[in-house]
């Protein structure tokens, strides 16, 4: 009899591995093809103007220059950065938000002196790398990311802005929609850049921004009542997000 549970038990086992694995597959499947779908989406973009430089061309014109006094403070990213109202979460701060939804570093990096450098502000705060990992400009090797980033770093130390480096966020597979982001975005990769960035910024003098630790759950995940989408904070993870990047950014102007 025990014999003939185990047999059964372990049947029901195997099923569910193989039913577990075939559901993983075609959720990759899944977020594979809606990420070349929005890559097709982006090629008369990608094509014309790869870095996006227009979309802050204006903006950027508009701005004058900082005064002597003025903390000026640009946010330079992807969606993450792009999504957060700066201005609620830092009212009457001179934060400036150059944010571009669906960016890499490459992109950021095209960018970096119109939209960072130009703009002269005191610290520079780049949360960047959660879509080169998901594909969204073509493969990319960690270590292609973390070059890029570390260019955007040392840009930045050339033209005395203080550089807060981010901790990309973690993610989840909790619902529906997270299904497209999480199979792109393996948490171990995610990990891996997440340990470089935090071992840079102690060998070159920039503050880590660390997301990750306060918004990870105990199964490695991004916590599920902070994105509605496994990838996107919501009023509750910018809410996590804010005083983080408050400590971050005062510590880097008061060694500015």
């Amino acid at each position: 009899m025990m014999r003939k549970t185990l047999v059964i038990l372990l049947a029901v086992l195997t099923m569910s591995a193989v039913a577990f694995t075939q559901q993983s597959t075609d959720d990759m499947v899944k977020a594979i093809e809606g990420r070349e779908r929005y890559r097709e989406g982006l090629i008369p973009l990608f094509m014309s103007d790869f870095g996006n430089l227009g979309r802050y061309s204006d903006a950027n014109a508009k701005l004058a220059l900082p005064t002597s006094a003025e903390n000026r403070v640009v946010f330079m990213g992807d969606s993450i950065t792009d999504m957060w109202k700066l201005e609620q979460s830092f009212p009457g701060k001179p934060y400036v938000n150059r944010g571009i939804g669906g960016q890499t570093t490459p992109q950021m990096l095209i960018r970096f002196r119109p939209d960072v450098i130009d703009l002269t502000p005191k610290v520079v705060v780049i949360l960047a790398g959660t879509n080169d990992i998901a594909g969204n400009t073509g493969p990319m090797t960690l270590a292609e990311i973390e070059a890029n980033i570390q260019t955007m770093a040392e840009l930045a130390r050339l033209h005395n802005i203080r550089v807060v480096l981010s901790s990309v966020l973690p993610v989840n597979n909790y619902t529906e929609r997270s299904k497209l982001m999480f199979p792109i975005r393996p948490p171990a990769q995610i990990a891996e850049l997440n340990r470089w960035s935090k071992d840079y910024c102690v060998r070159n003098d920039c503050i880590y921004l660390d997301y990750f630790s306060a918004m990870v759950d105990d199964k490695g995940m991004l916590q599920a009542d902070l994105a509605e989408d496994g990838l996107h904070p919501n009023d509750k993870g910018y809410a996590i997000m804010t005083p983080l990047a408050r400590k971050a950014v005062d510590q880097a102007l008061a060694e500015h």
